[in-house]
């Protein structure tokens, strides 16, 4: 019987042997995982992968720009002026001081509107994703304003405010309140249930539960709502400063456009619409990108290579 039962104890030595080394073995692996995902990238990967192709692109766009004027294709500068005659725009306007001006008059209009939008559509798209008869009654609203063209506020909003800048405000708000209450909306429709039953069974409800466990769950469809809703209040805002335009609303960059399709001057319309791509891709880039990594990264969805 010694001979039948030693072994099988070998054997059981063997296989716990065998399983803690697999478990070393899964343990290295996730060790290894949370190494790669902790390095810091250097600066020339980063270089070549997020600086040098949209500065190539920026570059091609200068060089056929240039060649179409150069070679004859377009040889009348009232339809395309040329990236110096743009240029020259660009200096006579920080010559004279009213460059900064432009700029920061929308900027802090376009900014000032979306954190009221904040404000409104945060509670609104919770409260129409949480109660059954306000998404009922609320939804297919929000979601036609959505859809609605923000230009078509304008007149009424004229005629509603006058020519004041609250009447700017009230743009930006119609146009992205809808949009950041429809991405919340979105977002915690995401939310699993198991998540909702844990968070009651820890005693997580009404507005803690709300807090702790409904918005950090639904914060990618947040995020993203709060970008279209960004996209939303900047194109209502140039919309509001093109059709509208009054002393006491000063020169923002939609009046500036409209400045340069007045006097027919291609330069300045091309240097209106230049400054607000700028501006757009700048916020992006500033906010909107590192608050969106941020949130895949804390997810897990974000691995650096």
């Amino acid at each position: 019987m010694a001979s039948t039962e030693t072994p099988a104890v070998k054997d059981g030595v063997k296989n716990g042997v065998k399983d803690g080394n697999d478990l070393a073995g899964l343990e290295a692996g996730l060790d290894a995982l949370e190494t790669v995902q902790s390095g810091r990238t250097p600066f020339r990967q980063t270089f070549t992968q997020k600086i040098l192709p949209p500065l190539t692109a920026i570059a091609l766009v200068l060089v056929v720009w240039q060649a179409l004027i150069s070679f004859g294709v377009v040889d009348d500068p009232t339809k395309l002026p040329s990236p110096a005659d743009v240029w020259g725009e660009v200096e006579d306007a920080w010559l004279q001081g009213t460059l900064v001006g432009y700029i920061w008059t929308s900027v802090s209009r376009g900014l000032f509107g979306f954190l009221l939008a904040l404000a409104i559509g945060t509670p609104l798209g919770l409260l129409v994703a949480r109660v059954r008869f306000v998404r009922a009654a609320l939804g297919p609203i929000l979601s036609g304003l959505q859809s609605l063209p923000s230009v078509a506020w304008v007149p009424p909003a004229v005629i509603w405010l006058g020519l004041e800048p609250e009447m700017m405000y009230a743009v930006i708000l119609l146009g992205a309140v809808p949009s950041i209450a429809n991405g919340l909306v979105s977002g915690v429709d995401q939310v699993p249930p198991l998540f909702l039953r844990a968070g009651r069974t820890l005693g997580a409800t009404g507005l803690r539960g709300t807090w702790h466990i409904v918005m950090p769950a639904a914060l990618p469809g947040y995020v993203a709502g709060l970008k279209q809703g960004w996209a939303f209040s900047w194109r209502s805002l140039m919309a509001a400063e093109i059709i509208a335009s009054s002393p006491q609303l000063g020169v923002g960059l939609g009046q500036l456009l409209e400045n340069g399709r007045n006097t027919s001057s291609m330069s300045m319309v091309f240097l209106a619409i230049l400054l607000i791509l700028i501006v757009g891709i700048a916020i992006d880039l500033l906010i909107f990108s590192p608050l969106e990594r941020w949130v895949l990264r804390s997810r897990g969805l974000l691995v650096k290579s």
